[in-house]
C-alpha cells in the first residue's frame, strides 16, 4: 500500500507528535508499505508566536498539492491541523480523495492557557477541519468521547506505543545527581504545568529535560534544579535512566507519550488523575495518580522498576501502527 503522511510537526521540533509520525513511517515501511512524508523541510518557514522553536510553512499549498498528485497514495493521513494539514485537506476535498486525521494536541485548552483564547472558537475551527475525514483518530476513549460531545464525527480510538528497544533500563546514565532523582522530560511550556512539579517539597534532586518557551524563566526561578536541555535518541534514554521517579504535572495532554517512555526505562511515574495519565496508566503497578502530586511522587519513587518495564512492554509501536493502517 502507498501511504502518505502530512505533518507540520517535524525535526528539529522535539515533541510527541514528531515521535509518533516517525514511528508510523518506520513501522509502515517495516510492514512492507511504500511511505511518503510531507513536512515543512526545505520550505520557507516562519516562527510561531511564543514558540520560536516551532516553525511553520504557511505558503505551501502548491507544494503539497503537487506531492499528493505525484505520489497518488492509497492511504493519506493528515497528522496536524497546521498550514500543511490545511493545504492537504483542501486538495483532498477538492479532488474527492479520502483521508484520515489525528487529534494529537488539545488546542482549545492550550490556547486558553497561553492566550486566554475562547475555547468555543478553537473547537469550531477544529470541527470544521476534521469533518471531511473518513476517521479522526483520538488517543484514548475518553478523548474520543470528549470530541464527540463537542460535535466531532467519525471519531475512532488509536492509542500510542513506545520503542522498548531504545527506551530500556539497561545502559549508561546521563548524569549522577543526589538521589532520589525526580524528573520531568518534555516540552518546557506553560501548558505542561512544570512549576507544579518544581514547587514540590521533595528529597534528593530535581531534573528537567527539554526545551521550550518557558525554559529561561524556569532556569532563573529554580536555581537548584538541574536543566539538561534538549536531548534525543540514546542521550534522551540515558536521562530517563538517570531518574528514580518521573513526575508528570500536565493536566491538558491527550496522551503523554513520555509516560510510556519513562516506564520503559524502568522509571515509576507520578501524575494527577486527569485525562492522559488516567487513560494510559490504569493497571500499572509502577504509577501513582493523586490530586496531591507531592504525595504521588513520594509514593511512586518507592515502586518497582521491574513492574514499570513490564507495563511498557505491553505497548509496542509495531502493533499500534498495524492498527493505524486498518482505519483506511
Amino acid at each position: 500500500m502507498r501511504v502518505q503522511i502530512v505533518s507540520d510537526a517535524w525535526h528539529p521540533q522535539v515533541n510527541g507528535v514528531v515521535r509518533t509520525v516517525e514511528y508510523i513511517v518506520n513501522e509502515s515501511k517495516n510492514l512492507g508499505h511504500e511511505v511518503d512524508l510531507i513536512t515543512s523541510e526545505g520550505l520557507s518557514l516562519y516562527a510561531v508566536p511564543k514558540y520560536s522553536e516551532i516553525k511553520i510553512a504557511p505558503f505551501a499549498k502548491k507544494h503539497v498539492a503537487k506531492r499528493i498528485k505525484t505520489f497518488n497514495p492509497d492511504y493519506l493521513h493528515i497528522a496536524t491541523e497546521g498550514p500543511l494539514g490545511i493545504a492537504a485537506r483542501k486538495y483532498c476535498t477538492n479532488n474527492n480523495i479520502k483521508f484520515t486525521t489525528c487529534y494529537h494536541t488539545n488546542y482549545p485548552e492550550y490556547f486558553k492557557a497561553m492566550f486566554h483564547f475562547p475555547q468555543w472558537i478553537t473547537y469550531a475551527f477544529l470541527r470544521r477541519f476534521h469533518k471531511p475525514a473518513k476517521s479522526t483518530l483520538a488517543t484514548t476513549e475518553r478523548m474520543a468521547n470528549d470530541l464527540r460531545n463537542h460535535g466531532f464525527k467519525n471519531v475512532e480510538v488509536w492509542g500510542r506505543g513506545v520503542d522498548t528497544e531504545q527506551f530500556k533500563p539497561e545502559g549508561e546514565k546521563a548524569v549522577k545527581l543526589d538521589g532520589p532523582v525526580f524528573c520531568y522530560i518534555g516540552r518546557i511550556s506553560i501548558e505542561k504545568n512544570i512549576k507544579a512539579f518544581l514547587d514540590l517539597d521533595l528529597p534528593g534532586s530535581k531534573m528537567v529535560v527539554g526545551d521550550g518557551p518557558q525554559l529561561a524563566e524556569l532556569k532563573s526561578l529554580y536555581k537548584d534544579v538541574y536543566f539538561a536541555g534538549n536531548q534525543q535518541g540514546e542521550d534522551l534514554a540515558a536521562h530517563y535512566r538517570s531518574a528514580d521517579c518521573f513526575v508528570f504535572a500536565s493536566k491538558t495532554d491527550t496522551f503523554g507519550l513520555v509516560l510510556l517512555e519513562a516506564l520503559a526505562c524502568g522509571v515509576p511515574v507520578a501524575a494527577y488523575p486527569v485525562r492522559g495519565p488516567i487513560d494510559v496508566l490504569p493497571g500499572c503497578e509502577a504509577a501513582v495518580m493523586d490530586d496531591d502530586l507531592q504525595k504521588a511522587a513520594l509514593a511512586a519513587v518507592k515502586l518497582s522498576k521491574t513492574k514499570a518495564r513490564e507495563f511498557a512492554l505491553k505497548h509496542s509501536w509495531h502493533e499500534c501502527v498495524k492498527q493505524f493502517l486498518t482505519y483506511f
